[in-house]
């Protein structure tokens, strides 16, 4: 069953196969309750980030849920526009007081450039960020580190700088628009993809192919489409401030066939194909 799969990242931790997004989730009630939705519901592994702004609210519905912190798995992110090492301790440590805990999980590079300025040329800083994630690692201080929004281009240099590849490429992932170039190499080099925006914030939800394809299965779209992130070996971070899709989310434990999975590769540009979010 999804609730109890993981994937076992490139250092070994585990982390639950399926994530709870908190992107555009207001902080305050509206964080706190789908957050503490998620976890009632079965969710073992919150995805937001400093720039979100509703750290405090998911650390409140994680205290308030009862489950200890252990079997919580938390990824948060480093603003994009953060490019020291000393920014990057000093960001990591806020977010750590807003989560009310004494590690994380994950932490990303929530962008290789600023969203002010996207496509720019970050290496140097990027690199310095890099490095000061990897001291925090080596403390233990976070389990597993990885970046959000790189492509190829911008992860190599951080290997061939410090020789450490990071765990997990966050992109914008869903049918339609899959980012093939950066999927393939991450699954070649072992770095988990994690796929955001998984029904495409919900652009796809009425595409009529999909609709007819889920009702073969017996299922919603928004099942179809993030068991269809399972089956490409992806991390999906569906998102919802709706109890009852937050719970139906978790319903993907059937298969899609082989012919249907090659059918839903085949198509391109079903819905928004930026491959970013700001």
């Amino acid at each position: 069953m999804i609730k109890s799969s993981f994937y076992t990242l490139n250092n070994g931790v585990k982390i639950p196969a399926i994530g709870f997004g908190t992107w555009q989730v207001a902080d305050g009630d509206e964080a706190y309750l789908s957050c503490l939705n998620a976890l009632r519901a079965g969710y073992r592994h919150i995805d937001t980030a400093f720039a979100y702004g509703n750290e405090g609210s998911v650390a409140r519905a994680i205290a308030d849920s009862g489950i200890s912190r252990d079997d919580v798995f938390i990824t948060t992110k480093l603003p994009a526009d953060i490019k020291t090492f000393d920014g990057a301790k000093e960001h990591f440590y806020a977010s750590l007081k807003n989560l009310g805990t004494d590690h994380l999980d994950l932490y990303l590079i929530h962008a290789p450039w600023p969203w002010s300025d996207v496509g720019s040329d970050c290496t140097e800083g990027n690199i310095e960020v890099w490095r000061a994630m990897i001291e925090l690692y080596n403390e233990g201080k976070v389990r597993a580190i990885g970046v959000s929004n790189f492509h190829k281009s911008d992860i190599e240099p951080l290997i061939l700088a410090t020789g450490f590849v990071p765990a997990v490429n966050q992109i914008r992932f869903f049918i339609g628009n899959t980012q093939d170039a950066i999927y393939d190499y991450c699954r070649e080099r072992g770095i988990l993809v994690e796929a955001y925006s998984p029904l495409a914030t919900g652009a796809i939800v009425q595409h009529g192919d999909l609709v007819s394809l889920a009702q073969k299965y017996g299922v919603s779209v928004a099942r179809l489409c993030i068991r269809y992130c399972i089956e490409k070996g992806t991390l999906p971070l569906p998102k919802s401030v709706n109890r009852d899709r937050i719970e139906e989310n978790l319903l993907v434990d059937f298969e899609i066939s082989k012919e249907d999975m090659e059918y839903l590769d085949s198509l391109h540009h079903i819905g928004p194909t930026r491959p970013y979010r700001s």
